[in-house]
C-alpha cells in the first residue's frame, strides 16, 4: 500500500499558482533581451507565450503547474502580454490541442536556465541543482 505524502490541499497547492507580490512579479516576470531571443524561436503567439510563462515559473517557484494556461496570476500575465505585445487571451490557447506541448516546451525552458550555455536567473542553489539534474535524465514532469 502506498502512503500519502501530500494531502489534497497540498496537491491543490502544487498544481495551481500562489498569489504574486510586486517585488516577485517584477524579479521574475521581466524579460531579458536574451530570453526575449529564445522566444522567438517558438512560431504560434500561444507558444510564445506559454514558454514566456513557464520560462518566468520555474525560477519563481521552483517547478511549473499544470495549469500554465488559465491559473497564472493576472498581473503576470498582463505583465508578461505587454513586453511580448501579445494580447492576454493568447495565452488561454496554449497546450489545448496538444499536452505535450507544454512538457517539450518545459525541458526547452529548464534547457535555456541551467543548460550548458544557459544562464541562471537568480535561482537558488537547490532549485538551479534539481534544474541541471533533471535537464538530464528527460526534464522536470509538470506537476
Amino acid at each position: 500500500m502506498a502512503a500519502r505524502v501530500f494531502s489534497d490541499e497540498e496537491l491543490e497547492g502544487l498544481r495551481s499558482f500562489p498569489a504574486i507580490g510586486k517585488d516577485e512579479l517584477i524579479r521574475y516576470f521581466t524579460l531579458a533581451p536574451a530570453d526575449a531571443a529564445f522566444l522567438r524561436k517558438f512560431l504560434r503567439p500561444q507558444t510564445v507565450f506559454g514558454a514566456a510563462v513557464q520560462l518566468c515559473t520555474l525560477p519563481w517557484l521552483g517547478f511549473v503547474p499544470d495549469e500554465v494556461f488559465s491559473a497564472p496570476p493576472p498581473a503576470a500575465v498582463g505583465r508578461l502580454a505587454g513586453q511580448l505585445g501579445l494580447p492576454v487571451e493568447v495565452l488561454r490557447g496554449y497546450g489545448v490541442v496538444r499536452e505535450q506541448t507544454r512538457t517539450d516546451h518545459l525541458r526547452q525552458v529548464v534547457c535555456r536556465l541551467h543548460g550548458p550555455g544557459g544562464h541562471s536567473r537568480s535561482t537558488p542553489g537547490p532549485r538551479r541543482a534539481w534544474g541541471c539534474w533533471t535537464a538530464g535524465r528527460g526534464g522536470p514532469a509538470v506537476v
